[in-house]
């Protein structure tokens, strides 16, 4: 049976994020069509953790897996800054200034995408309004490679986000 997002129109994109065609969220997945997506780390005000969360067993990509941003596919015609603040009001229930750390390209066997990459600095409440997000946790920087070691993440994240948080976090 086919999620309702499953028939959303998406935009399929070259790799300059220009679009090329409109095609269902399905075939995108099924065709592994390249599209825009945006990822929000949110860390806490401190600075000092980063919140992370396991995907929904029903997601049409990484089910179940752990991921270190919100985010998601934009939607046709939407902003990557509005893409951004609406996927975080969807996923974590919050409303708060993004920053954008930049943007990247990422392909494997499961997904294409360019994708822009946003920063929001938030100690919640959080709350997670349309079933995405099932778990969180706050890790601290610190000990964020022992817990990548230790929980299976979407490797999409974890090699466009990381980077750039890396020199405002990690450092």
């Amino acid at each position: 049976m086919t999620h309702p997002a499953g028939r959303e129109a998406v935009e399929v994109v070259d790799p300059a994020g220009v679009v090329v065609a409109l095609v269902t969220r399905e075939e995108m997945r099924r065709c592994r069509l390249r599209h825009r997506t945006v990822f929000v780390a949110v860390i806490d005000t401190a600075g000092q953790r980063l919140l992370v969360h396991r995907r929904a067993g029903w997601k049409d990509v990484w089910p179940s897996r752990w991921d270190v941003a919100l985010g998601g596919v934009v939607a046709v015609g939407e902003s990557w800054v509005g893409a951004a603040g609406r996927e975080l009001a969807e996923e974590a229930g919050v409303v708060v200034p993004v920053e954008r750390l930049g943007g990247g390209l990422y392909h494997d066997e499961e997904v294409d995408e360019v994708a822009e990459i946003f920063l929001a600095r938030s100690d919640g409440p959080f709350s997670f309004p349309d079933g995405e997000v099932v778990a969180t946790d706050w890790v601290a920087f610190a000990d964020l490679p022992n817990w990548l070691a230790t929980h299976p993440t979407c490797p999409d994240g974890v090699a466009l986000v990381l980077p750039l948080l890396a020199p405002r976090c990690l450092g």
